[in-house]
C-alpha cells in the first residue's frame, strides 16, 4: 500500500476548505493525510452571510459549511484556533500556536485577506489599544462584539461604502441604532456600480433610513476613552458612539513573504495554482495573485480550488487556471443587484445599452463592444441576469434587438438558455454551486427541489439565485421534477402532515412532545420540530396538555421577546389601546426601577418596554401587575381599535367596546402563526381591520364586516369579508370559529393570509359560515375550552417553572 502524503493547508476559511473537499471528491482520503490550521476556533462558515447574523436573520449556527463533525468523519486533523507562524520550507514544517508542529509533502496556503485600516487618527489608544467603539466586520467573533457594544448606544457610522460596509450598515439598524455611511469616493460600490447606479442606491438605501456621506475623507476618531464621533479632513465632525471600519481588505501574505515565496499584491501562483518558487506549495483565495489579479468574489476562488485539486491529485495534471471573468449575483440591504465586467465604456466603439427608473430604484446598463457583453449593471430588477451572465460568460453574440437584452421581449425561452449555460456555470455563487453539480444531484436519484438544496447548499446563501436554481432542477429533471415527501410533513422530524399526526396524536392519548417522538418517529427527537408539536398538542389537548420546557423557544420560555443583546422585550395587555393613570404611572415606575433603556408605543397601541434583563422579568411583571401581551408567541396578540362612536363624528359602531371582548376572549390563544386583530368603527378603516388577520368593520345599520387573510407586513394583502353579522356577539363567535379552523388546518408558521389563499375564502366561508361539513358546534366548543383554559404566564413571576427559567446562561467556548 502506497504511503500517504502530507498535506497541509493553513487557512479554515472559505477557498482553503472547499479546495478540500475539491481534493476529497478526486480521491484524496485515499492519497493523502490532512491537516488544516485555522484561527478561529470553529469549523468552517460563509462569510458572505456574516451581516445575515449581525441583522438577526440567521443563526451563527445556521451558517456552518462544515462543522466540526465533517472534519473527524473525512479523517481531516483540524487546529482550530492555532494561527500558523512559519513555514520552514527546507524542513517541511508548518510551526504554529500552542507548539503545533506540521510537517507536509505538500502545502497549500489560504490565509485569505484582512480588513485594511487606513491611517485615521484616533482608532487605537495610547499603548496601541483598539478604541473602545472601533470595529470590523470580517468574522464571527466581530458579529459577536459589535452586538454586544451596541446595547444601549444611539448611533453608527460605517467607514467605507464597498459591499461589506453596507452589509454592516444594514445589520446595525436592527439595533435601532441611528446609522451612517461614510465613503471616500463619489457613489457607493465603485467596483460594482457606475455613478448613476450608485446614485439610485444612495437614495434606496436612505429611503431605507441609512444616512449617506459621500465625498468624505476620516481623519479622526473622536473621543478619550471609547467613541464619541468622526472628524473628516474638511474639519467637520459626526458625532457617533460606535464605527465599523470597512475601508478594503489587503491579503494574508505575511507568512508567505517571510518564507521567501515572491509577493506581489498577493502571493504569486502559476496556472496551476503553485509558487514558482516551491512546486510543493500551492495558494489559492485572496492571498493568492494569478496573472496580476487578486480575486475577491467567491466563484473566481471555487474555480481556483478546482484546478488545484485537479493537479494535486494527479487526476488532471494538464487542468489550467486561465483567470476569471468577474460577474457576481447579490442582495444589497435587500436590494438586488448583478454585475460583470467594466461599468464604464473603455473604447469608442462601446456601445451603451440603458434603462433607468429612480423611483422605483432599478437601473439597467449594458456595455456591448462589437456585438458581445463587455459589461453589465442590474440594480434593484435582475430578472434577464442568467441570461446576460451567461452571454458575458461566454462572450456569445448578442441579438440585434437590443431591448429583449433588458426585459423579456423576443428573448430566448427559459430552456433555451439553460441548455445553453455552461456546465461549470455558477449558480449559487455563494456557496459555489455550479450547474454541472445540480444536474450530477438529479442524476443521482435526487428530484425535488429541497433535497438538491439540502445536497448542495445551492440557494441557502443570500437567496438571490434560488429562483435560477429552481430553474435549473426542473430543466434537469425534464420538468418532472417531484415535490419532496417532507413538504407535506407537518414538522419536519415526524413523517405525517397536520390531518394524520393529529388524528394519530388523539387516538393514541399522545399529551407530551417526547410522547410524540416517541410513539410516532421511532424515538428520534427532532428539536427543530418541538415548537410546533407543542403549539400542536395545545390545540388539541388545551389544559390536559404536558408541557415540557424544552419544547418552547426561548421567547416561550421566558414570555419575553429576546432581543439582539440577549435582553428581553415587555409588552403588558392594554385592550383596544385604552389605559389609565394608575397603568401609565405602574409602567413608568418599573421603568425606573429597572432602568429600562427603551420604551416604544407599538403598532398594536401598547407600550414596550425594551432591552429588560432576563433575570428582571419576573421583577418587572410583579411590579406591572398587568396581564401579558403575547407579542413574543405564535399566539394571538393583540386587537388593535379606533376609537369608535364615543368621540368620533363618524362611528357607526363601538369598536372599543368589540376590541376589548376580543382580547377578552382570545389571550393567549395557541395559533400556528401569530395573529393580529383590529376593530374599526366605520369603513375609513383608521384600525386598518381590513389587513389584519381578522378584522371588523362597522358598517351603516349597526352591523359589522368581518374580513381574514389581510396582511400589511412586508406581504401586503387586504383581507376577504367572511361574512356580515349584526352584533358583538356574532363577530366574537365567527371570529372564534374561523381561527379554530384556522388552528386545526394551517401548516406550521402559516400566516392566514397564506393559509386564506391556499384553501379559498367560499371553501372557508362555506365551513365557517355555512356550517357545510357540519363542524361549526364542535368548533365553538374548541374555542370555549381554550379559552377556559387560560391562564397569564406572568403568574410565574411568583413560581418559576423550571429553577433556571430566569437566570442567565452564557455560552462557554473551550
Amino acid at each position: 500500500m502506497q504511503k500517504k502524503r502530507k498535506l497541509v493547508v493553513i487557512g479554515n476559511g472559505m477557498a482553503g476548505v472547499r479546495t478540500v473537499e475539491e481534493i476529497l471528491a478526486r480521491g484524496g482520503a485515499e492519497q493523502f493525510e490532512i491537516t488544516i490550521l485555522g484561527d478561529e476556533p470553529y469549523g468552517n462558515y460563509n462569510r458572505i452571510l456574516l451581516s445575515e447574523v449581525l441583522n438577526g436573520s440567521q443563526e451563527a449556527s445556521e451558517i456552518f459549511l462544515n462543522p466540526l463533525a465533517w472534519y473527524r468523519e473525512n479523517g481531516i486533523q483540524l487546529h482550530a484556533g492555532v494561527r500558523a507562524r512559519a513555514i520552514h520550507r527546507h524542513s517541511r514544517q508548518v510551526t504554529g500556536d500552542q507548539g503545533v508542529v506540521a510537517p507536509y509533502d505538500n502545502l497549500i496556503i489560504a490565509t485569505g485577506s484582512s480588513p485594511y485600516i487606513p491611517p485615521i487618527q484616533g482608532v487605537r489608544l495610547e499603548g496601541g489599544r483598539e478604541k473602545p467603539g472601533v470595529f470590523v466586520f470580517r468574522s464571527l467573533d466581530d458579529c459577536h462584539r459589535i452586538a454586544a457594544y451596541a446595547k444601549g448606544k444611539r448611533s453608527a457610522a460605517v467607514i467605507g461604502g464597498g459591499l461589506l460596509g453596507l452589509e454592516a450598515a444594514r445589520g446595525l439598524q436592527n439595533f435601532g441604532l441611528d446609522v451612517h455611511v461614510v465613503h471616500i469616493s463619489g457613489h457607493l460600490m465603485g467596483q460594482q456600480l457606475d455613478a448613476t447606479g450608485g446614485a439610485i442606491l444612495r437614495t434606496t438605501l436612505e429611503q431605507l433610513g441609512v444616512k449617506v456621506h459621500l465625498d468624505r475623507s476620516t481623519k479622526e476618531v473622536l473621543g478619550e476613552g471609547r467613541v464619541t464621533g468622526l472628524r473628516f479632513a474638511d474639519d467637520e465632525t459626526l458625532d457617533c458612539d460606535l464605527v465599523v471600519i470597512s475601508a478594503g481588505i489587503r491579503p494574508n501574505v505575511d507568512l508567505a513573504l517571510r518564507a521567501g515565496l515572491t509577493v506581489e499584491r498577493g502571493i504569486l501562483v502559476d496556472n496551476h495554482m503553485r509558487c514558482p518558487d516551491d512546486p510543493r506549495i500551492y495558494a489559492v483565495g485572496e492571498c493568492a495573485q494569478h496573472r496580476g489579479h487578486v480575486y475577491g468574489l467567491v466563484a473566481p476562488l471555487w474555480e481556483q480550488g478546482k484546478v488545484l485539486a485537479d493537479h494535486i491529485t494527479k487526476r488532471n495534471e494538464k487542468a489550467t487556471y486561465s483567470g476569471s471573468k468577474v460577474a457576481t449575483k447579490l442582495k444589497v440591504m435587500g436590494v438586488q443587484l448583478a454585475s460583470m465586467g467594466v461599468t464604464e465604456p473603455t473604447d469608442d466603439r462601446d456601445e451603451i445599452v440603458q434603462f433607468i427608473e429612480p423611483k422605483k430604484g432599478t437601473y439597467k446598463k449594458l456595455i456591448i463592444r462589437d456585438g458581445r457583453l463587455l459589461g453589465g449593471i442590474l440594480l434593484g430588477d435582475v430578472s434577464k441576469a442568467a441570461y446576460l451572465m451567461q452571454a458575458f460568460d461566454r462572450s456569445t453574440p448578442l441579438p440585434e434587438e437590443r431591448l429583449s437584452l433588458l426585459f423579456d421581449i423576443g428573448a430566448p425561452s427559459t430552456r433555451t438558455t439553460l441548455e445553453e449555460m455552461p456546465a461549470e456555470m455558477q449558480v449559487c455563487n455563494c456557496n459555489g454551486v455550479s450547474k454541472e453539480s445540480l444536474v450530477a444531484c438529479v442524476r443521482s436519484g435526487k428530484r425535488s427541489l429541497r433535497t438538491i438544496m439540502d445536497a448542495t447548499r445551492a440557494g441557502m446563501g443570500c437567496g438571490a439565485c434560488k429562483q435560477l436554481v429552481s430553474e435549473v432542477v426542473a430543466w434537469a429533471c425534464g420538468g418532472a421534477a417531484e415535490q419532496d415527501p417532507a413538504a407535506s410533513y407537518y414538522v419536519p422530524g415526524v413523517p405525517l402532515s397536520k390531518p394524520e399526526l393529529a388524528r394519530a396524536i388523539r387516538e393514541r392519548g399522545l399529551r407530551s412532545v417526547s410522547a410524540v417522538f416517541r410513539e410516532l418517529a421511532g424515538g428520534n427527537e427532532d428539536p427543530g420540530s418541538k415548537p410546533g408539536l407543542a403549539s400542536l398538542l395545545r390545540t388539541l389537548w388545551h389544559d390536559e396538555y404536558e408541557d415540557e420546557r424544552d419544547a418552547r423557544f426561548i421567547n416561550d420560555r421566558v414570555h419575553g421577546n429576546i432581543q439582539k443583546d440577549g435582553t428581553f422585550s415587555v409588552i403588558p395587555q392594554i385592550p383596544g389601546g385604552v389605559t389609565s393613570a394608575a397603568q401609565l404611572r405602574r409602567i413608568a415606575d418599573v421603568v425606573e426601577k429597572y432602568r429600562v433603556p427603551l420604551v416604544k408605543l407599538t403598532g398594536g397601541q401598547r407600550i414596550d418596554l425594551l432591552g429588560v434583563r432576563k433575570e428582571d422579568l419576573p421583577g418587572v411583571w410583579r411590579d406591572l401587575e398587568m396581564p401579558s401581551g403575547f407579542a413574543y408567541g405564535k399566539s394571538y396578540r393583540t386587537c388593535k381599535s379606533c376609537v369608535g362612536t364615543d368621540f368620533c363624528r363618524f362611528g357607526l359602531g363601538d369598536s372599543i367596546a368589540l376590541a376589548m371582548k376580543i382580547e377578552g376572549r382570545f389571550q393567549g390563544m395557541d395559533t400556528p402563526a401569530k395573529l393580529k386583530l383590529a376593530t374599526a368603527g366605520c369603513p375609513r378603516n383608521c384600525s386598518e381591520a381590513m389587513v389584519k388577520d381578522v378584522g371588523a368593520v362597522a358598517v351603516e345599520g349597526g352591523r359589522w364586516e368581518i374580513y381574514v387573510g389581510g396582511a400589511a407586513g412586508a406581504h401586503v394583502r387586504k383581507g376577504d369579508v367572511l361574512c356580515t353579522v349584526d352584533a358583538h356577539d356574532e363577530v366574537l363567535r365567527l371570529m372564534g370559529r374561523f381561527i379554530q379552523y384556522y388552528r386545526e388546518n394551517a401548516r406550521y408558521l402559516e400566516r392566514t393570509y397564506g393559509f386564506v389563499e391556499r384553501i379559498g375564502i367560499q371553501k372557508i366561508r362555506a365551513v365557517v359560515v355555512d356550517d357545510s361539513e357540519g363542524i361549526a358546534a364542535r368548533l365553538d366548543e374548541e374555542v370555549q375550552k381554550t379559552a377556559a383554559a387560560y391562564r397569564d404566564p406572568w403568574r410565574e413571576a411568583y413560581a418559576p417553572a423550571t429553577p433556571n427559567q430566569f437566570r442567565t446562561v452564557l455560552p462557554i467556548v473551550q
